[in-house]
């Protein structure tokens, strides 16, 4: 029998009654005097500028193009207006209105501004290239003998991809035959964390075993014995970022762990640098910064910040959290993980540079993430068990600039958009939350999981987000639409680990049902 559409609800029926409000550009709409200025930089471009006020976000882009010169290879823009009081100035608070469709629609028609005022139009560039949803499972790889704990793909080839699981082992894919290529077998216990170095050519795996072992990307082989010196289980690795690697070195490796202290190794020696205690409680996440601070979330409600530069001093605590500190994401995270690397590169091309033009090439990408208004800014935002999120700037204070609220359960997950623009929280209450990357203002809610979402993972682009969840299932989301774009259906049980491929062609996750799963579009 086919499928009978049922009848409108009441509310359907009420709606459908209402007069609808059409979205026009009234025709007797006066001309406007707007400025561009860069985000980063804060540099403005062409002085003052009149322009209708109902010009479009694609007149806006050719607009700048024409100005920037490059009418041949126009680049992408997103423009946001700058909406500051005098307070906020005092404050050095910037307020950012997205301009989605048109300028009359997102900032005359609310009452924002008016047509007398000057408008004040930040411009950031867009990714050049566009990652496309992905919408099917490719497969479906068994091997693993038990959960699947975290995933994540390699940065210089996102052809390859390692799991770590709870059968004590982690695994390296080929993702381009989506076959097994190793399995990294020397671990006793539950493999809890897997990292790829920034040059790609290292894999260190953390495991309840209380040691760290580290892998050769290329060959699976272990490279020497296990870094002893845990005295409970590793709960997070974290590389140091590329661009502050000394010329001929490689770069070092800090760990969390249960007992509560934060390790940085020498990866060459395979010996303990120094060791940072402080916290009262298990290390739950632990961010190496481009900065060379190592911040560590914590168990005892706090976040320290410790300088690597003078040996592990630690140089400040933030305190606010009234529970657990689950997760901490820097707004720099993407870059420092993508190393002298980006969305072209391949196993063969990153082959043929060499470790310094990886280095010299990893600065410049980090420099322009990091820098806003013309000096490096690193953003900090901490998730926890007492519902909440904290936005922090470290180096400038050890009060947080905004408590961010909203979630009705615990936040499990916090991850900055790769140039830093966004925030999205994952919950167990079910959704997701976006943020801006800039202030921690609210920006929106994702609903669509039917059950606690663990994880999300950013497209290279930050035009999607793509979660796994208790449900599960996987969910592409449209960031600018704040909608649904892709429902992932195909896990057979709780989805745990997600991530999304450098070159934005893949999508891999892994969870409770001992699957791999290779998505693309």
């Amino acid at each position: 029998m086919a499928t009978v559409i049922p009848p409108p609800s009441k509310k359907q029926k009420k709606e459908a009654q209402q007069v609808r409000e059409v979205d026009l550009v009234p025709k007797d709409l006066p001309n406007v005097l707007i400025k561009f200025q860069a985000s980063d930089s804060g540099e403005s471009i062409g002085g003052s500028i009149r322009v209708p006020g109902g010009i479009t976000e694609k007149q806006l882009e050719e607009l700048l193009n024409q100005l920037h010169g490059e009418t041949a290879e126009p680049v992408p823009y997103t423009f946001s207006l700058l909406n500051t009081s005098d307070d906020d100035k005092k404050n050095n608070d910037q307020k950012l209105i997205d301009i989605k469709d048109n300028l009359y629609s997102s900032v005359l028609k609310p009452g924002i501004k008016t047509t007398e005022d000057f408008l004040t139009l930040v411009y950031t560039p867009r990714a050049v290239f566009k990652v496309r949803a992905i919408t099917r499972s490719n497969a479906a790889i068994a091997g693993h003998g038990s959960t699947i704990l975290c995933c994540q793909f390699a940065p210089n080839d996102s052809g390859r991809m390692c799991s770590g699981a709870g059968d004590s082992t982690a695994r390296v894919w080929d993702c381009n035959t989506q076959t097994p290529l190793y399995t990294l077998s020397g671990h006793s216990n539950w493999v809890l964390c897997v990292a790829y170095s920034p040059c790609g050519t290292m894999i260190a795996t953390g495991s309840m075993d209380n040691t760290i072992r580290l892998w050769d990307a290329d060959t699976g082989k272990p490279i020497g014995n296990p870094l002893v010196g845990h005295t409970k289980w590793i709960s997070s690795l974290t590389w140091e970022p590329l661009h502050l690697v000394k010329s001929g070195q490689i770069p070092r490796l800090a760990s969390g762990s249960k007992d509560g202290s934060v390790k940085v190794w020498d990866t060459t020696t395979r010996n303990c640098s120094f060791t940072m205690n402080g916290h009262t409680n298990s290390v739950s996440c632990t961010k190496w910064s481009g900065s060379n601070i190592i911040y560590s979330a914590s168990h005892d409600k706090t976040i320290k910040a410790w300088d690597i530069s003078a040996n592990g001093k630690c140089i400040q605590t933030l305190k606010s959290h009234a529970h657990w500190v689950n997760h901490l994401a820097l707004s720099t995270d993407y870059v420092l993980r993508r190393g002298g690397f980006d969305h072209t590169s391949t196993k063969a091309s990153s082959k043929k540079q060499s470790m310094d033009e990886l280095i010299q090439k990893a600065k410049d990408q980090y420099e322009k993430v990091a820098k806003l208004n013309s000096t490096i800014s690193e953003r900090l935002v901490t998730a926890s068990d007492d519902f909440t999120m904290y936005f922090w700037e470290p180096l400038k204070s050890s009060k947080p600039i905004t408590r961010m609220t909203g979630h009705q359960k615990l936040v499990n997950h916090v991850s900055f958009s790769p140039n830093g623009r966004y925030v999205t929280s994952s919950s167990f209450d079910n959704s997701i939350k976006l943020w801006s990357g800039y202030n921690g203002s609210f920006v929106g809610t994702f609903r669509g999981h039917v059950a606690p979402v663990y994880q999300t993972a950013w497209s290279a682009d930050e035009r999607l987000l793509v979660s796994c969840s208790k449900d599960t299932t996987l969910k592409v989301w449209d960031i600018r639409s704040l909608k649904l774009s892709v429902d992932l259906p195909g896990h057979s049980d709780e989805v745990y680990a997600v991530d999304w491929s450098l070159d934005g062609n893949r999508v891999a996750s892994g969870g409770k049902d001992k699957m791999i799963r290779l998505w693309s579009h």
